[in-house]
């Protein structure tokens, strides 16, 4: 398997794919070792998982460096996406002695009435390459502390990056028979739905999603998928400073190359206060530097996967040929590498691909409404739940909309974030079960009743 530098589409390495024979040799190995490990004590299982986020840490030039190597992240964005692994890895780690231990319902005289989480067994984690460490720390890290062992499957346009973290695991004391990686495309990813695991857990696209829910969906046991997102964006008519708020939900729309599942993917703006909005958003784009990710004060890099070019590519083309007007970008950049820049669309409707299917790269479109009714009926005109934002000086006013909205987060002022003390979760097509929070915690478990007399 050839690893490409999206950057320059040169080959960095050949990897060799697991196998079916290496990938149960693998299984066997944490289906051997899975009681030992939920049997270490969590105290100690907390100490070898917060050594880990230390090294990665100490690592940080190294891992980052490979991070955007191989799927064209920013290098100041891959450093800063490793910092923010080490701080959910913080919030999992301090909490999970308070979320993870018995539960205590009734204690009456000659009765006990208690909730263990027990731990699901050997967990099967299909991740993603758009964010591999904050999404892959999502579940192995929860799972582990919860006393689950772990195959690991990182993306194919990840691999590196998820050989690396399986080194600094087994560094920071995490067994050989608690934590495994598969390496390898879809047919690897094939393989890990034939076998018997405790639970799955997929980060990607709704329509993979799908599949391996259906595929493994015999087998009754828990699976979680966070997909993708057509994330909205409403600019209320009594923002004050509409060029700050600009320049933010710009970044909410372009940081990563607009390859994040919670990235603003189409924005709603009143009609009173639109043009000065777009002209601060084209005006903040306008200086975004897009070039080789290694190149200091680049904010754009190429994308991850060369066919997203044509499909970005496709959705601009359709949205002019319905009457949209491209205010900047719009094309593939010259040269080498998988880039395309960073592209605002105006006139557009929900006739467009743009404003229907997920885009997950440097494009939006932005469309003017009359009001907060209107607004709330475009953006919940989507098959996608995953995010929605609103911009206004009132949070009453911003929740009133938020509450309309079918969607498993909301942001009032704020928009593509993600905190490790509230649950991630999507609805409908944006997914099913959450990870993060204390639900992401204890979502590694199986409860168990104990009615205890005497």
């Amino acid at each position: 398997m050839n690893v490409i530098n999206p950057a320059t589409e040169e080959i960095i390495v050949n990897l060799k794919e697991d196998t079916l024979d290496s990938i149960e040799y693998k299984y066997d190995l944490l289906r051997k070792g899975q009681e030992e490990w939920s049997q270490i004590p969590l105290k100690e299982r907390i100490a070898v998982l917060k050594r880990f986020s230390e090294l990665l840490k100490q690592n940080i030039e190294h891992n980052a460096t490979i991070l955007t190597s191989e799927v064209g992240k920013p290098l100041q964005q891959a450093r800063n996406e490793i910092n923010g692994a080490h701080n959910r890895i913080k919030w999992l780690t301090e909490n999970a002695e308070k979320y993870l231990a018995d539960d205590y319902m009734t204690v009456d005289t000659g009765l006990t009435e208690k909730i263990v989480y027990e731990p699901l067994g050997i967990i099967c984690n299909i991740s993603a390459w758009n964010y591999p460490y904050l999404v892959g720390v999502n579940v192995f890290v929860p799972a582990l502390l919860a006393g689950n062992v772990v195959m690991y499957k990182p993306s194919e346009f990840s691999s590196l990056t998820g050989l690396e973290i399986e080194k600094l695991l087994k560094q920071a004391g995490v067994p050989d028979h608690a934590f495994q990686v598969a390496v390898g495309a879809r047919e690897v990813g094939e393989i890990l739905l034939h076998l018997p695991f405790n639970g799955y857990f997929f980060t990607g696209s709704y329509k993979t999603g799908k599949y391996i829910h259906e595929k493994i969906a015999h087998k009754l046991v828990p699976s979680q998928l966070e997909l993708g997102g057509k994330d909205p964006l409403y600019i209320a008519d009594d923002i004050v400073d509409i060029k700050n708020v600009a320049a933010g939900t710009a970044d909410g729309a372009f940081y990563n190359t607009g390859q994040s599942c919670c990235a603003v993917e189409r924005i709603y703006v009143h009609e009173k206060v639109y043009d000065e909005y777009v002209d601060g958003f084209v005006k903040e784009v306008k200086r975004f530097k897009l070039g080789q990710p290694t190149d200091e004060g680049v904010y754009i890099g190429p994308l991850t996967r060369k066919p997203q070019l044509d499909f970005i590519e496709e959705q601009v083309k359709e949205a002019v040929a319905k009457g949209a007007k491209v205010a900047v970008g719009g094309k593939r950049a010259a040269g080498k590498g998988y880039f395309f820049e960073p592209t605002v669309v105006l006139n557009v409707n929900h006739n467009m691909s743009l404003m229907r299917e997920e885009s997950f790269g440097p494009v939006i479109g932005i469309m003017k409404v009359k009001n907060d009714a209107e607004a709330i009926e475009l953006m919940q005109d989507t098959e996608y739940g995953l995010t929605a934002g609103v911009y206004s000086a009132s949070k009453e006013r911003a929740e009133s909309v938020l509450k309309r909205i079918n969607a498993g987060t909301g942001y009032w002022n704020c928009c593509d974030r993600v905190s490790a003390a509230l649950p991630w979760s999507g609805r409908k097509n944006s997914g099913m079960g959450s990870t993060l929070s204390h639900i992401g915690l204890r979502a590694f478990t199986q409860p168990k009743a104990y009615h205890l007399r005497g």
